[in-house]
């Protein structure tokens, strides 16, 4: 459902970013893309939308893109996103995360949006003491960039009641796969997300891959994920927004399936989908990981008709690989 006036996407550039703006576009919608290109990257898809190439800490560029393009939603994607590595560096991730979403909320208000759709994450439940976990479960981060998403959250609802800014946060669990059709997937570069790593292991990209930790109190000793196809959250995205537009109440979600699979057992999908063998070795396990989490999805389905369409690990990794494998073709012809 679309109406008069834009969606702005921050980090409309990046792997979720982009999956967004295709559900956005399929739905009518005109979208401006903002995204500093830091880590996101423009693509074909992008052709049809406003672009803005600058930093969402920059609230005279929010606002001037606010008011060019008549955008009446934000959905805020921009953010640093690697719980290990915050651990490490704790005051970039709350200068990306936490202060960055101040200067934007305070040019949203004073522009007057009618809706606001937050990225989030399961790490604002820590290391949850039940599984699946609810939205209502105690939030007790074990890393920075969990504690920041929380702030920004709590930034955000604070803002919400002040200036009746309707909302929607989405609480993401382990997001993977690319678009069926091609046309956007992960970077080569950047965070080292499990299924991204076991398929350059199985490309023969990377000698192994490591897992980090195999004595966890889960089914065989390994962390357990929840994992969501990057297309069905993207179509979440969409769904919260006519949520939104259409008078509903703001909301605190999760967007996961329900179910769980062991580092191991991604592995063993990996090998399965590629016919090929992905070599491991042990590590220590990482400062910040939980042992266990799985999304109680009910709520999502319930408030916004979520019906995911991709639910299928294997389906998952095979559209990333699909999109892997095509880079690399790219990348080998361009080089010559």
């Amino acid at each position: 459902m679309s109406a008069p006036g834009s969606v702005l996407v921050t980090g409309g550039a990046g792997y979720i970013g982009s999956h967004v703006v295709l559900a956005l576009r399929a739905a009518g919608w005109p979208v401006v893309v903002l995204d500093d290109l830091s880590s996101g990257r423009l693509r074909p898809l992008h052709r049809d939308c406003a672009l803005v190439i600058g930093d969402v800490a920059d609230r005279s560029t929010v606002a001037a893109a606010l008011r060019r393009h008549d955008v009446v939603a934000v959905i805020h994607l921009a953010a640093s996103i690697v719980a290990p590595a915050s651990v490490r560096r704790p005051l970039p991730y709350y200068r990306n995360n936490l202060a960055a979403s101040l200067g934007l909320l305070e040019a949203c208000v004073g522009h007057g949006v009618a809706a606001f759709v937050l990225s989030s994450t399961a790490a604002v439940y820590g290391s949850p003491t039940r599984s699946p976990v609810g939205e209502d479960a105690p939030t007790v981060p074990i890393n920075p960039y969990g504690w920041s998403k929380l702030m920004v959250e709590r930034l955000l609802a604070d803002a919400a009641a002040a200036h009746d800014l309707p909302f929607v946060v989405l609480r993401y669990f382990n997001v993977a796969g690319a678009d069926p059709e091609g046309r956007a997937g992960q970077a080569e570069t950047g965070p080292a997300h499990l299924i991204r790593v076991a398929l350059d292991v199985a490309l023969g990209r990377r000698p192994e891959l490591p897992i980090y930790g195999t004595d966890y109190p889960t089914v065989d000793g390994t962390c357990v994920r929840d994992f969501v196809h990057v297309s069905d959250l993207a179509e979440a995205h969409r769904a919260a927004l006519d949520h939104l537009l259409a008078g509903g109440a703001s909301a605190v979600l999760n967007c996961g399936y329900g179910r769980g699979f062991s580092v191991r057992q991604v592995v063993a999908a990996v090998e399965r989908v590629t016919g090929r063998r992905v070599a491991t070795r042990p590590a220590p396990r990482r400062p910040g990981d939980a042992a266990e989490v799985v999304a109680d999805a009910s709520r999502i389905r319930s408030l916004l008709g979520w019906r995911p369409r991709l639910d299928d690990l294997e389906l998952m990794i095979a559209h990333a690989f699909a999109w892997r494998r095509r880079r690399a073709a790219e990348l080998s012809e361009a080089l010559g």
